[in-house]
């Protein structure tokens, strides 16, 4: 596999990805993550999933950043940047997916630097995420990221068990 390259697309082109962008999904929801879907998922779940958030980003609502290898893409992550009226400077990181295969690799990390970027690109300076993966902590705590703490049980994973989730920020310079 070559090294990715990423981008953030436009509206359209989310949606003309909608597919590819629905295979990350399902295998990562297959692998276990728990990134608000459970298993199976079906794949006209995940392609509505991924129009949705075609559309959000059409609105400017949302980034979307795709890293991208030998022409396909091999993960994702969103910054939502419509926020309520009180927190305009504050954007929430979202659906840090990678193909199973292509981890390991440092693609996590290029997605992470980038949707930095574009927060800050979008005059955000403070940064918001969950998670319910131990491997994708290590990975926050990598990239400067501050743990605040653990909600028990305020997720499930994919096969319907209880799972704690961990809440991190980080602000930007």
């Amino acid at each position: 596999m070559t090294d990715p390259t990423l981008r953030a697309l436009s509206g359209e082109e989310a949606r003309g990805m909608a597919e590819p962008l629905a295979e990350i999904l399902i295998d990562c929801v297959e692998a276990g993550a728990s990134v608000s879907f459970m298993a199976p998922l079906r794949p006209a779940t995940a392609l509505a999933y991924w129009r949705g958030v075609a559309e959000s980003v059409g609105r400017g609502e949302r980034r979307l950043i795709v890293a991208e290898a030998e022409g396909r893409p091999i993960g994702t992550v969103q910054v939502v940047l419509a926020q309520p009226e009180n927190q305009p400077h504050r954007a929430d990181v979202s659906k840090v997916l990678v193909l199973t295969r292509a981890r390991g690799r440092g693609v996590g990390a290029a997605l992470m630097r980038a949707a930095d970027a574009a927060a800050r690109a979008a005059g955000k300076t403070l940064l918001v995420l969950d998670t319910a993966s131990p491997e994708a902590e290590r990975l926050y705590r990598r990239e400067g990221w501050q743990r605040v703490g653990a909600i028990p049980g305020y997720a499930l994973l994919p096969d319907g068990r209880p799972c704690d989730t961990v809440f991190y920020y980080k602000v930007l310079p």
